[in-house]
């Protein structure tokens, strides 16, 4: 299908794809530094910040399973102009500020729209770019899904910090973003030759060939690993900071958060450079180093030992991900790749919910920094034994 745009001379380009994607997966995050606001508005306990946060990947993980694979009938511009909305709609719930419902509806939505990203936002920057520059185009879509996850709450912490509004100017920022994101995919050339909108869904659901488990088992605890350690600093490192170390800018909790996101691009920039037997033991390696620092962060109360740990868990956490799911992608037979990838990804997303509601209700009984603490340990040990595990295995 041929856009009136392309007809003119007008072709976006994967860099284009790779802005709207960026801009939808900062909408996911952008509440992280806000909260503490929320907290001191409604009244809830930590556990309920962390169920709240929660709610976002069980979205994620049913448009997984639901809807994953439905811009290859439907056409990718279709998807993403859907993913847009319901990314309008999530920020419209917090605009409201309606109490507990509203948070989890705009969560929920949220998971939504990251969950139909996550696919036709990364085939599009794939297919929109010509092969020598394929490659380039892959980093472009790493770079917006982590980056953009990044600077949700890096533009959420600055804008409540230092500017009126702050539960209500980051939203409305993000919705005048959403509208430049409409007018770039109108833009956009479809990619799928003959795209039937109103095709019914055909969930790929779960599976996994028998002769994948081998690679999938260790690659998918591997990338569990990593995803609770985003899950921990995206739901409670603001908590943190703000209750522990005493530092009550909105501003340097976003930039906490910003950091993990940043290294974890850096990292999996790097995964290709290495070779692939090396790349996914490494990754683990580096995360456990992550892990021990935010562990002792916590210990011993400190920022820049948060800060070490955000860079360095989040650079073994892209490390870890991306050679676990170029293994996984790379091991599966063609006729079930899609549904073997799918499931991968169940498996990250339910790192980065499970375990951080098990922090929040650990809170309640222990304390923030106990809670924090017993997380890393079961992490760190996850991580370890899966490295070792990779390390020691044949090629």
């Amino acid at each position: 299908m041929t856009t009136t745009a392309s007809r003119r001379g007008i072709r976006p380009g994967y860099k284009s794809a790779a802005a709207v994607f960026a801009i939808g997966m900062a909408g996911t995050t952008l509440p992280t530094p806000l909260y503490g606001l929320y907290r001191e508005e409604i009244g809830f306990s930590e556990l309920m910040v962390t169920v709240i946060f929660a709610s976002y990947a069980v979205g994620v993980i049913a448009t997984l399973l639901l809807v994953g694979n439905y811009s290859d009938e439907a056409g990718r511009r279709p998807v993403l102009f859907c993913a847009l909305g319901l990314a309008a709609a999530s920020a419209a719930c917090f605009l409201l500020e309606g109490g507990l419902p509203f948070l989890f509806a705009g969560r929920l939505l949220s998971g939504f729209s990251a969950g139909l990203l996550s696919g036709a936002g990364t085939v599009t920057v794939l297919e929109l770019a010509s092969p020598e520059r394929r490659s380039r185009a892959g980093f472009a879509a790493t770079a917006a899904n982590m980056g953009g996850l990044g600077c949700g709450p890096l533009l959420s912490g600055l804008l409540a910090e230092y500017a009126p509004m702050p539960l209500t100017l980051p939203f409305l920022t993000h919705l005048g973003l959403v509208c430049v994101a409409c007018v770039i995919v109108l833009l956009l050339p479809e990619t799928v030759p003959r795209p039937r909108l109103w095709t019914r869904p055909r969930p790929p659901g779960l599976y996994v060939p028998p002769q994948v488990r081998g690679v999938f088992a260790p690659s998918a605890l591997a990338a569990f690993a990593g995803f609770a350690l985003l899950g921990l600093f995206t739901a409670v490192a603001p908590s943190f900071v703000a209750q522990t170390l005493d530092i009550t800018n909105l501003a340097v909790s976003g930039l906490v958060v910003f950091s993990v996101f940043l290294a974890s691009t850096v990292g999996q920039s790097l995964t290709g450079r290495l070779p692939e037997r090396a790349a996914l033991p490494l990754g683990c390696l580096v995360l456990v180093v992550g892990l021990l620092l935010v562990g002792a962060s916590l210990w011993a109360q400190a920022l820049p030992l948060l800060v070490a740990g955000a860079f360095c868990g989040g650079l073994g956490q892209g490390l870890s991900f991306r050679a676990a799911l170029t293994a996984v992608s790379d091991a599966a037979p063609p006729a079930h790749r899609a549904a073997t990838v799918s499931s991968f990804f169940v498996v990250a997303y339910t790192g980065i919910s499970l375990p951080v509601v098990g922090v929040g209700a650990l809170t309640m009984w222990l304390g923030l920094d106990a809670a924090g603490l017993i997380f890393t340990g079961c992490v760190t040990v996850l991580a370890a034994t899966t490295g070792v595990h990779l390390a020691r295995r044949k090629a």
